[in-house]
């Protein structure tokens, strides 16, 4: 593992808590203002994503204890996501990957084909300008897919493109060190099912819970928050 990529997955992982705590409708925004510089077939892509998430994980749900606590579930981003593809694959596939990550709150490598008709700088630079805070967006180049899906903090990769080389990453990320690392792939880049899914976001995040007990001995309030993230 280089010094380079170690880097790049720290100074990533430092804006992810801020990223995910900013709301399901702040970064529905960000993404909608993006989505208004691409063309029509993307620009509906990134409205169906982030209409999908506010649907199904950007509501919390309240559960009422029976002493009398609080207690609410929620879905959190799961971390760092490289989103990769072919030389083929489609724009619409491609945006489809970028929005299900930012919108559900995770942070983004993006590393695509040197010649593919989407610029990974150029991506970066498009969302920082709609106003996702610098950081969240990280573009790399296709040498570095590797290593960078092989760093243990990385939690997921999000691929379109052939089946074979989803085959290789599912066995790259199998052997790994560390945690499980998800891998969300499609294969099928003409009819897009996997990420035309009204559900293709729940791939991306995690649930949790959060309790506050306000029935605490001398009436203090104590909060318990559980989850799958990384404390």
């Amino acid at each position: 593992m280089t010094t380079n990529i170690q880097t790049m997955v720290d100074s990533c992982l430092s804006t992810w808590e801020s990223w995910n705590g900013l709301g399901y409708s702040e970064r529905t925004a960000i993404l909608t203002q993006w989505a208004s510089q691409l063309e029509a077939n993307a620009k509906s892509m990134v409205e169906f994503q982030c209409r999908n998430a506010l649907e199904h994980v950007g509501e919390t749900l309240l559960m009422p204890g029976p002493t009398g606590e609080t207690n609410e579930l929620y879905s959190a981003g799961r971390g760092a996501f490289v989103v990769t593809a072919d030389i083929d694959a489609p724009v619409t596939a491609i945006v489809g990957q970028i929005t299900a990550v930012l919108v559900t709150g995770n942070t983004l490598f993006i590393c695509l084909p040197a010649d593919n008709a989407l610029s990974g700088k150029e991506l970066v630079t498009q969302l920082e300008k709609a106003g996702c805070p610098h950081g969240v967006v990280v573009a790399v180049d296709s040498d570095q897919l590797v290593d960078l899906s092989n760093h243990t903090a990385i939690a997921g990769v999000a691929y379109a493109g052939e089946l074979s080389t989803s085959q290789t990453l599912a066995r790259q990320l199998a052997v790994r060190d560390g945690l499980l690392a998800q891998l969300v792939t499609e294969t099928d880049c003409e009819l897009l099912p996997v990420i035309g899914s009204p559900t293709y976001i729940l791939r991306f995040v995690t649930e949790r819970t959060r309790t506050i007990n306000i029935t605490a001995v001398g009436g203090n309030a104590t909060l318990l928050e559980l989850g799958s993230g990384e404390h």
